[in-house]
């Protein structure tokens, strides 16, 4: 299914975390309990998590916990002796594996076009996430300014609007309910959230010191709706109108902010480099929350993506738990690592998508096609995050249970997709003819991009 991944990918789970039993590898024999330490894992540093009273069994004795802050912003409460695992089990195989200057696994849609960012995406005054606060900045002059022809427009507050709530589909066997019990326990909990958000709050402040006129914006599986507990932070740099040139501006921009991280922010940020892949980005550690963060300059299409994955995973009942049993199924398999060439975290979320897609019964409609005005590329930034909301949910004659669709899953892209001639289109519903430019040769995968 995957040819290029029998000698790639990162090392499996900790042994702390790893099942006795094989993960979703036909004939499925998952265990419907979950141990003790997955239970802790998943209630650490979490507080007012309900999950289901069978999964939280056993006596947990409370976290000691200190008061940290960011520079001069307010205090917040974190754990006086986090363990490593905690930082994030993907990111710390990693770091022990893999050189930092590799290149990023990158998909490129042959529909290109061109985006203008033109405003920025407002918040709300309680509830701000994703997207840049009016932050005012102190005065403070630096020797370089970058040529900011048209600087990002002032802010203008809107409320940010926040997805329907929408029920978890019944489980009427024993894989549907595995499922349902691996979600429940592993996906981005409301406090995950609130830590990232407070860290970009504090980073923009910083950042404008430098650049008086940006915005940073939240972005990635942190506020699509497919993030996990352990899932790191993308933050999307702003800093004008214009796209700029990754190989020279935002190198240029992102070295700045380096500079400015290890000299000013040494307390709580740790280890910020500067990886000058196709899309170079600064990777660093927030000390206080202990989550990894990717930083790049002005990837705009990013930010639209993450709205628009948004609204597919709040749009069917059956759309998240899905997509985050196949990200950990990949993961188990090895094959959910970029960097070592396998599949990255978005494009597994394209490849369920699609599969939802192309049913017989489809599950899920194409929205770009549905809803053009929702979804253009040319929509302002300050109104993307209104998509979410306003779509009606997608009812769909479909009622297969979420272990049938796993299975489905797996049958389709082993069986019947043909790799050697088709492309995965979620802008399409369908795949779509491989293209025969010279940047898809001898690619075993292609996935299109969904905003262009």
């Amino acid at each position: 299914m995957f040819p290029n991944s029998s000698n790639l990918g990162r090392p499996p789970f900790h042994p702390k975390f790893q099942q006795p039993s094989n993960f979703f590898k036909l004939p499925l024999n998952l265990s419907p309990t979950l141990s003790h330490q997955q239970i802790v894992d998943a209630q650490f540093n979490c507080q007012n998590v309900d999950l289901p009273r069978t999964l939280l069994s056993g006596n947990l004795s409370p976290i000691p916990t200190q008061s940290l802050s960011y520079g001069n912003g307010s205090p917040i409460r974190t754990s006086t002796s986090t363990s490593p695992v905690f930082r994030g089990r993907k990111r710390l195989s990693n770091e022990q594996n893999v050189p930092l200057d590799v290149k990023r696994q990158r998909f490129h849609s042959p529909y290109h076009e061109s985006t203008v960012a033109n405003q920025t995406v407002p918040l709300p005054d309680e509830r701000r996430y994703s997207a840049p606060g009016s932050v005012t900045p102190p005065l403070l002059h630096v020797n370089y300014a970058p040529d900011l022809v048209r600087s990002v427009p002032p802010f203008r507050e809107a409320p940010f609007l926040e997805p329907r709530e929408i029920t978890l589909p019944v489980a009427k066997d024993k894989l549907s309910q595995q499922v349902l019990d691996l979600f429940q326990v592993c996906q981005q909990q409301s406090c995950d959230l609130k830590k990232k958000e407070l860290c970009r709050t504090q980073l923009q402040r910083e950042i404008q010191l430098i650049f008086p006129h940006s915005r940073l914006f939240l972005v990635g599986s942190s506020l699509n709706g497919f993030g996990t507990r352990s899932s790191d932070g993308d933050l999307c740099l702003v800093v004008k109108e214009e796209p700029v040139n990754q190989k020279t501006e935002a190198r240029h921009i992102l070295s700045l902010v380096q500079k400015h991280f290890c000299t000013r922010l040494s307390g709580y940020i740790e280890r910020p480099q500067l990886i000058r892949a196709k899309v170079p980005i600064v990777k660093f550690r927030d000390k206080v929350s202990c989550v990894e963060f990717d930083l790049n300059v002005n990837n705009i299409v990013g930010i639209r993506n993450t709205f628009l994955l948004r609204t597919y995973a709040y749009l069917e009942s059956r759309v998240r738990p899905l997509v985050l049993v196949v990200k950990k199924w990949a993961s188990h398999h090895e094959i959910n690592d970029a960097s070592r060439g396998t599949l990255n975290s978005y494009s597994l979320v394209l490849m369920v998508l699609h599969y939802l897609q192309t049913l017989p019964e489809p599950i899920l409609p194409s929205l770009q096609k549905n809803y053009p005005d929702s979804f253009s590329p040319s929509m302002q930034l300050h109104l993307v995050h209104q998509a979410p909301c306003s779509i009606p949910p997608y009812l769909s004659k479909n009622g297969s249970a979420l272990g049938d669709l796993l299975l489905g899953f797996l049958k389709y892209y082993a069986t019947e997709f043909d790799w050697n001639s088709q492309m995965i289109s979620v802008r399409e519903a369908k795949a779509i003819p491989r293209p025969d430019g010279i940047e898809w040769r001898n690619k075993f995968i292609c996935v299109e991009v969904m905003c262009h």
